[in-house]
């Protein structure tokens, strides 16, 4: 994977050891109250951080390309599950946030996120409850739909609550969810337009596969393709008579080509907030690494044993990493390491072309194989800058999935 080229980041921390007695760690960390206190090496691992600097860094350059480009930013909330974060995006220019499932969404309208497209179908007596009573606290909310009888169902409860639902079309533009673009989806918001408890938005249109597709141009022609049928569904909505203010779509891998597509309104990337192992393969413009955004998450672990010369385990394994993809954790900072999994706590270190030794106690961060599985590992994530904790984040959207 050639650490170096996709993470040239500063050194892992090899520190071994805390600074301060573990009594007086608790209280720091009970109270949130870091102010220069805490170090990297005083956190209980496995550890997940997120360098602030590279954050905020990721944030800017998004921000900035939507506005340069005249799209909106409404980024997605399942990689990060994080209020803050998502407080953060908007107090750079985004309108809000996308939310995989109703649940988070209630979780972000809990902590006083607006501006939230559900981005899954809400389908069910109970969700259909709770999509009403959070359109209640949050009027603005979207809700995606991609089926007539849950169009009626989402009227009906709508109608029952006496508020009235902003609803837009899914279209199936990828491999998952979505009604066939063209005049399916236009009737399906000509059905939306005529009832009176809902409201028809416009359409949102995610594909996935084309995030992913490796290679730039490969990516670019495959997402031009899918985008422009979506593209052109809007269109034939608008000839109907409909307004259709609104197409969501594109991802970290696709945000500098769907932008350029005349029609689509808004963006929702999430992972370029963190990036992860995954992401860098994919190719960018420039080569066959994808270097647009810093990796800015990882995971410190700590080495609890040492078997051999060439044989290290820390204290990192399954538990503490998404394990969705073929491939494993990135140490940062230290190249020639090849990680292996060790079980559900451990994770296998084989040193034999290690660009430096490591011993029992000594810190390892590791850049993660898929950022969004492995942020719903963790209640808490710790905002770093450099050697110092400068912050400490719920993830209150955590195992948020119904």
């Amino acid at each position: 994977m050639l650490r170096r080229t996709l993470f040239g980041l500063a050194p892992a921390v090899l520190l071994g050891g805390t600074r301060r007695p573990w009594r007086e760690v608790e209280r720091i960390l009970e109270r949130g109250d870091f102010q220069g206190r805490l170090s990297v090496d005083d956190l209980p691992t496995p550890a997940l951080l997120v360098d602030l600097d590279a954050l905020d860094a990721n944030i800017a350059k998004m921000a900035a390309h939507c506005r340069a480009k005249n799209r909106a930013l409404r980024p997605h909330g399942k990689t990060h599950k994080c209020p803050e974060i998502a407080r953060r995006l908007i107090s750079a220019g985004a309108v809000g946030a996308c939310a995989a499932k109703l649940s988070e969404a209630e979780a972000f309208a809990r902590a006083g996120i607006g501006g939230l497209l559900v981005t899954t179908a809400v389908v069910g007596q109970h969700k259909l409850e709770r999509a009403v009573r959070l359109a209640r606290l949050k009027p603005e909310t979207t809700f995606c739909v991609d089926d007539a009888g849950n169009l009626a169902d989402l009227d009906e409860a709508a109608r029952e609550a006496k508020v009235r639902l902003n609803v837009a079309v899914d279209l199936y533009v990828g491999t998952r969810t979505g009604i066939p673009a063209g005049p399916p989806a236009v009737t399906l918001a000509q059905a939306i337009a005529r009832r009176k408890n809902v409201r028809f938005t416009g359409l949102q249109a995610y594909a996935g596969h084309a995030s992913h597709r490796n290679g730039f141009e490969a990516r670019r022609e495959l997402s031009r393709g899918v985008m422009q049928t979506a593209v052109e569904t809007r269109r034939l909505i608008e000839a109907a008579g409909i307004p259709c203010p609104l197409l969501s779509c594109g991802s970290t891998g696709t945000y500098n080509i769907d932008c350029d597509i005349d029609g689509i309104t808004e963006l929702q990337p999430g992972s370029f907030l963190f990036m992860d192992v995954d992401y860098a393969r994919i190719g960018g413009q420039d080569g066959p690494v994808y270097r647009d955004f810093r990796h800015s998450l990882t995971v410190l672990t700590t080495v609890v044993s040492k078997p051999s010369a060439v044989e290290a385990v820390v204290d990192g394994g399954l538990k503490a990493f998404s394990t969705d993809k073929p491939f494993t954790p990135e140490a940062k900072g230290i190249d020639g390491i090849v990680f292996s999994w060790g079980g559900d706590e451990h994770g296998k270190l084989n040193l034999t072309k290690a660009s430096r030794t490591l011993n029992v106690g000594d810190r390892v961060e590791f850049v993660v194989p898929h950022c969004d599985p492995t942020v719903n590992l963790y209640d808490r994530m710790y905002g770093v800058r450099g050697s110092q904790v400068e912050t400490s984040w719920l993830i209150a959207a955590r195992g948020m999935s119904q």
